[in-house]
């Protein structure tokens, strides 16, 4: 299967950075707007992307249809885009780029191929490629992952693991586990010194034995606030991984309050483009949650 025209769902802050890339690699991108939100529509008309309306038409115009939406919503997509296949009749192929488990990835799979469609198994590890110096890798598997090698461009580094699905979900999980759940502990740990009246001995403490992990998550924390809400999600997805492989969930159970916790602060609340315009640090945001802002 060639692949020229590419669906994506939705433009959000990673869709929309992707669908840029794809379309200086020479694809048409489109997606579908209807019952989307303000923001996502504007997201999408500042990317130049070409709205088909419904699910129903943009599975019709594309060859592939790229997933990449809030985690919990990860199989109502591919449900959406299964129901699409079956009352056109077009036998698209659907990459779920989405951090969830590799059993919900298996779940997907199913739905897609019993609609006579092909599923790509997918996760995406690094930030939207807007500057030059952003490459995000987008891992694959699964028997026709081989697809996405059609992708090709200098932002957007696609690496076929298998062809076994899950393998792209679980790598995900376990990258994810280990950055965005760090981030919760120090979120946590940062907020609970500052309301125990010690934060200064603890921020010269990490500046002086692990000034690199400190940096570190500096920087996480800094545009963490407005992806909460999406990370609940993720974190729920990799205690499921977790515990289904004889593993407590409990620790990514408590990373999930955290980032619920800060998903419901007006910091939370705001939105990507919102933050990036505020320029807080790490600390701004950790002070602001601990002070109740």
């Amino acid at each position: 299967m060639q692949i020229r025209n590419v669906g994506v769902v939705s433009p959000g802050d990673m869709g929309q950075a992707i669908s840029g890339r794809l379309k200086e690699a020479g694809l048409n991108v489109y997606t579908a707007l209807d019952g989307r939100s303000e923001r996502t529509q504007a997201l999408a008309r500042a990317a130049g992307l070409t709205d088909c309306g419904s699910m129903e038409q943009l599975v019709s115009t594309c060859e592939l249809v790229l997933s990449v939406i809030n985690p919990g919503a990860a199989l109502t997509v591919a449900r959406q885009v299964a129901a699409a296949m079956k009352k056109t009749g077009r036998k698209a192929a659907f990459a779920d780029l989405n951090a969830v488990s590799p059993q919900t990835a298996r779940d997907a799979d199913r739905m897609i191929r019993e609609a006579g469609g092909l599923f790509i198994d997918g996760g995406i590890i690094g930030p939207p490629p807007r500057s030059e110096k952003d490459k995000p890798r987008l891992y694959v598997s699964g028997p026709d992952a081989y697809l996405m090698e059609q992708i090709v461009h200098p932002n957007l580094l696609v690496r076929v693991m298998s062809e076994r699905i899950g393998d792209a979900s679980g790598v995900k999980m376990c990258y994810a586990a280990m950055t965005k759940g760090t981030t919760a502990l120090a979120v946590e740990l940062l907020v609970a010194a500052r309301k125990l009246g010690v934060e200064q001995a603890l921020e010269k403490e990490l500046r002086e034995s692990r000034n690199d992990v400190f940096d570190w998550q500096m920087k996480n924390i800094a545009t963490m606030p407005p992806k909460a809400y999406r990370w609940v999600p993720e974190m729920q997805e990799i205690a499921k991984t977790f515990g289904e492989l004889g593993l407590t969930r409990r620790i990514f159970e408590g990373a999930t309050d955290i980032y619920g916790m800060v998903a419901e602060t007006a910091l939370g609340k705001e939105s990507p483009e919102q933050a990036r315009k505020a320029g807080r640090t790490g600390l701004d945001v950790t002070r602001g949650l601990a002070d109740g802002k």
